[in-house]
């Protein structure tokens, strides 16, 4: 009924939020380390999967995806755009030409989604009209949360901005909004690769053209300004640049990039790109060195409590905590040396 009549009933729109440290590592007493996770009326979950798969293959078919997103989208991951991103950067540098790979990051990307835009593109870019465009509108409207910490819940607080994070249509429905975003990058010439909320920009020039700096210059401009127009903020602190290609020609470029529209150049010589460790020669050698550590790591765990387990536990744990490390965009080291 909720499809036929365009209406999402008010129970389904209630988001208990539980918040999560984004890093284990990270310290508990600053808020700002926590990810706010909702969770939403199991019923509600199943709608929305029925509204996310009509909707995936209404833009599959109308191929309106943006091609160089990643992120919720089927057949696509992490693996590979960063496979299409490094297959780009190596052909550069085979040719001799140096690559400038800047990794933009937002702040609470998410939670800041102005929904009267949103369902402007949903109508105007997507082509959702009628009671499908409806239905969105009840989705959006009269949306509350409350925030439950040791079974002690908060006061409930209405939701006039974002897509709630844990929701099914919620990382689809951030995509879409970003869609404007390619056009912009493209209009400058600039390579690009999204996943979710990280966009990463790369330049290839040759090493005495540093005058074509200037477009990079100009183009993440426009995407602060554009970002700035919808509510959106780039996060200054985990934006970072790399210089990479062959070592005596990207020495020479360094010294001509001190900020990229206030970015600071990264000073450290590797930068860890959707949870790889990317070095300046793409050689991925401090990835192979920090895998094994950590994988090194949980083994000598395991083999402590090792007497204790059975052989299917312990077969999971190894899985859980080693393999899946070293599984994990492994196609990337397939041109590394022994």
């Amino acid at each position: 009924m909720s499809l036929l009549t365009g209406h999402v009933p008010q129970s389904f729109k209630v988001a208990v939020i539980k918040p999560i440290l984004k890093k284990p590592t990270l310290d508990p007493e600053v808020l700002a380390n926590y990810r706010p996770i909702s969770n939403l009326p199991f019923l509600s979950k199943i709608l929305e999967k029925v509204v996310a798969n009509q909707l995936c293959d209404f833009l599959h078919r109308n191929s309106l995806f943006e091609d160089f997103q990643s992120g919720f989208r089927m057949h696509h991951s992490t693996e590979t755009a960063l496979v299409k991103i490094t297959n780009d950067l190596l052909t550069a540098a085979d040719k001799g030409l140096v690559s400038i790979l800047v990794l933009l990051d937002l702040s609470a990307a998410f939670d800041t989604i102005d929904h009267t835009i949103l369902l402007q593109r949903l109508e105007h870019l997507v082509g959702i009209k009628g009671i499908a465009l409806s239905w969105f509108k009840s989705y959006f409207s009269e949306r509350s949360q409350f925030v439950n910490i040791n079974d002690k819940p908060s006061k409930y607080a209405k939701v006039s901005h974002g897509v709630p994070q844990g929701s099914v249509l919620g990382p689809i429905l951030f995509s879409l909004y970003m869609l404007p975003l390619g056009n912009i990058i493209r209009k400058h010439s600039i390579n690009f690769h999204c996943y979710a909320d990280d966009t990463q920009l790369y330049l290839s020039i040759k090493p005495d053209e540093s005058g074509q700096l200037a477009k990079l210059q100009a183009c993440i401009k426009d995407i602060k300004s554009w970002m700035t127009h919808n509510f959106l903020m780039l996060n200054s602190n985990k934006t970072e640049v790399i210089v990479l290609g062959p070592k005596h020609h990207r020495t020479s470029l360094s010294k001509y990039i001190a900020t990229l529209d206030g970015i600071a150049l990264a000073s450290s010589t590797t930068v860890r790109n959707l949870g790889v460790i990317f070095d300046q020669d793409l050689s991925f050698n401090a990835h192979l060195k920090q895998t094994s550590r950590t994988a090194f790591f949980h083994l000598r765990n395991i083999a402590k409590i090792r007497n204790i387990l059975s052989q299917n536990d312990a077969e999971k744990l190894v899985h859980a905590f080693v393999t899946s490390r070293l599984d994990y965009c492994n196609s990337l080291l397939s041109g590394c040396s022994n």
